[in-house]
């Protein structure tokens, strides 16, 4: 109950002091190419519900739903905009709106579409015991995911095999250490990560 309030919370908040980004970036995104400005894109929820998640729309709205569901740096699919706003991380920012209706937490584990979980439905019936977030330990760990999966030569048998069952494991983790004060150490790391990018 306490988590969901402070969800509530905070998605008010931040939708509040972020509306004049929002419209900036709406714009942005608009005058680079054609199509919506929001992307959706179904994700599984809490109690393997399905749910609509909500971000800026990063790709060429004729091309989103072509090829792979994971996205490597290099992906042609990406407009200009759509590259800065990735690297940025701002792209997540309206699934505070997911946040508000109740489809996602703040924090918990990353929220992903049906095929991967279908790969792993065991794994995450106990993942999918909470609502998603927008950000956990995983997170914070494949914040260059983009980068990563651009320097090998199959992208997607490098997410299967390797990148989601450590991020499997790292929900799990995050399900063991759970606690309101252990959501704002990893809500202000993912803060910090964002204002101060490693240097690579």
């Amino acid at each position: 109950m306490i988590k969901r309030l402070v969800d509530i919370a905070g998605a008010s908040l931040g939708l509040l002091l972020f509306s004049p980004l929002f419209l900036i970036l709406a714009a942005l995104v608009k005058l680079d190419s054609s199509g919506p400005v929001l992307f959706r894109q179904e994700r599984i929820g809490r109690g393997f519900t399905p749910f609509l998640i909500y971000k800026f729309r990063t790709m060429a709205a004729d091309r989103a739903n072509e090829g792979l569901c994971i996205t490597s740096r290099n992906d042609a699919r990406i407009t200009r905009v759509g590259r800065w706003l990735r690297a940025t991380k701002l792209d997540e920012l309206p699934q505070l709106l997911n946040v508000l209706i109740g489809d996602m937490s703040l924090v918990g584990p990353r929220p992903e579409v049906r095929r991967y979980v279908e790969l792993f439905r065991s794994e995450y019936e106990q993942l999918l015991s909470i609502r998603p977030g927008m950000t956990d330990l995983a997170s914070l760990k494949y914040h260059d995911e983009g980068d990563v999966l651009a320097q090998v030569e199959d992208p997607e048998a490098e997410y299967v095999t390797r990148i989601l069952p450590d991020k499997i494991e790292l929900g799990n983790l995050y399900l063991r250490r759970a606690s309101l004060l252990f959501d704002l150490s990893l809500i202000l790391k993912t803060v910090l990560r964002l204002v101060r990018p490693a240097k690579k």
